[in-house]
């Protein structure tokens, strides 16, 4: 008896042509899923960070004004032929510069934040790059 091997034909272009496009729709498809993952997850992160900074720059602003206040009334003091609104005004100087120079490192540190998402689009970049040469 002979027995018939039986081989699977080999696959149509068409068929290969449509498999590709299925991978390439598939792949955009996880691209874009991770493009919206990474824009969530960043916006998560800068939503609590907002509620912690806004929480600390209340607190922290109730208690730097007490503290202020406590200058002032300390300066007068230590300087008894002061009048209290020059203690007023070195304490306010002082505080305007102090304040003033950390506004200008928050600004430098701003600058450096990045609100696009880089691993997405540095993926996508990769992925576009194998699509136009698959070598």
């Amino acid at each position: 008896m002979i027995r018939e091997l039986q081989t699977s034909p080999e696959p149509s272009v068409t068929g290969l042509v449509t498999g590709i496009v299925h991978d390439v729709q598939q792949l955009m498809q996880q691209q874009l899923a991770l493009f919206k993952h990474e824009i969530k997850e960043n916006l998560q992160r800068s939503k609590e960070a907002a509620v912690l900074m806004g929480l600390g720059i209340g607190i922290g602003s109730v208690g730097g004004l007490l503290l202020f206040f406590m200058l002032v009334y300390l300066l007068n003091w230590a300087f008894a032929g002061l009048p209290l609104w020059a203690c007023y005004l070195i304490v306010g100087v002082l505080a305007a510069g102090i304040g003033g120079g950390l506004l200008f490192a928050a600004i430098r540190k701003l600058q450096s934040v990045s609100a696009v998402p880089e691993k997405s689009i540095e993926a996508l970049k990769e992925n576009v790059q194998w699509i136009r040469n698959p070598k």
